[in-house]
């Protein structure tokens, strides 16, 4: 317990403040309480606790816990004198140990809080920007403005960002944490309606914007994907299980083109006009992908990947600067579909 003498409860002149100074201090994050800690330390005050809280209006077991860190983390030497009341440096302290960051780093930061601009608007918003605060709590004032500064140089404009329940998300991950049996109302993408399921819910995978359960379909007995875009209603029961020890989700999705399992990889040939190939080589689209420059112009994308809905459709984006080569039946399903689309403006 950090000792509050009577006689140091009654905050001194030097450090009493304004309502708007109030309203700001209340919402300084620890390392500024630490880094006064510090400033008075040094200056030889030899502050309690009562004092700083007293500043910061925060409690006396606040900045206890603030000096317990400084002196059990950060590895400053802080002692606490009986006769002057408050605490000292036992030793020469030159320099406050603070959080230091490269320059990439502060990007590498930056990038991460833009990122969260995609969840802008969505019940994630709230949580995520909550989290990232926490995170950024250390971090000198220094970095802040950098970070502030470099926000201007850098942005996220997402596209057609999934939107979830944050209380569907939270319970579908919960029953994965737990490793507790899960029941949801879900509707496929060519239902009409929603139908109920049971599953052992494995594992929980972003994949392009979008969340997707990976679970085992107790009804069907086999591992399902299911959008969580397309869910409802989830409820955890008290029915526990062990998820299989040789699941993983890597291997599950090694030869999938993006969140649909396959059962096999197929050889997929893809012959790319000029402007195709320099979009292509851009990018790695896929671990398989293989460029070969073609005479003229152009190139051949080979892949090594299943054969499901996500890749059709990531071939059709490419328009008319793609061309299935093989095999057969993935050229007449695009070329059909292609053929469909024709139709709707010929009308």
């Amino acid at each position: 317990m950090c000792p509050m003498p009577n006689h140091h409860r009654r905050r001194p002149d030097s450090i009493r403040r304004t309502p708007s100074a109030k309203r700001a201090q209340a919402t300084r994050p620890p390392l500024v309480r630490m880094v006064r800690i510090h400033e008075l330390l040094m200056a030889g005050r030899f502050p309690n606790c009562a004092v700083v809280a007293g500043e910061f209006e925060v409690s006396n077991k606040t900045i206890q816990r603030d000096i317990d860190f400084m002196r059990d983390q950060m590895l400053l030497p802080i002692d606490y004198d009986s006769v002057r009341h408050g605490f000292h440096y036992t030793k020469p302290v030159t320099t406050f140990p603070t959080v230091k960051m490269t320059h990439g780093e502060v990007v590498a930061l930056l990038v991460a809080q833009k990122a969260l601009e995609q969840y802008r608007g969505t019940a994630f918003e709230k949580p995520l920007r909550a989290a990232f605060d926490k995170m950024t709590s250390a971090m000198q004032e220094e970095a802040s403005f950098s970070l502030q500064d470099l926000g201007e140089a850098i942005s996220f404009r997402p596209l057609g960002t999934a939107v979830q329940e944050m209380r569907v998300f939270e319970e579908i991950s919960a029953a994965v944490l737990e490793s507790r049996v899960l029941e949801f109302d879900y509707q496929g993408l060519k239902a009409r309606q929603a139908e109920p399921r049971r599953v052992e819910p494995y594992h929980l995978g972003c994949i392009g914007h979008q969340w997707y359960l990976i679970a085992k379909d107790l009804v069907k007995n086999k591992l399902r994907t299911f959008a969580l875009s397309r869910l409802s209603r989830p409820k955890r029961l008290s029915q526990s299980f062990r998820r299989p020890a040789d699941f993983s989700m890597a291997k599950m999705m090694s030869d999938s083109f993006a969140a649909f399992e396959t059962p096999k990889p197929s050889r997929v040939r893809i012959r790319l006009d000029e402007i195709g190939a320099r979009l292509a080589a851009e990018r790695i689209w896929h671990r398989s992908q293989d460029l070969k420059p073609l005479p003229g112009g152009g190139c051949e994308m080979t892949l090594e990947v299943g054969i499901a809905p996500d890749l059709e459709n990531w071939i059709l984006s490419w328009g008319r600067h793609a061309r299935v080569l093989e095999p057969r039946d993935l050229q007449e399903r695009i070329a059909a579909t292609a053929r469909a689309m024709a139709l709707q403006y010929s009308e």
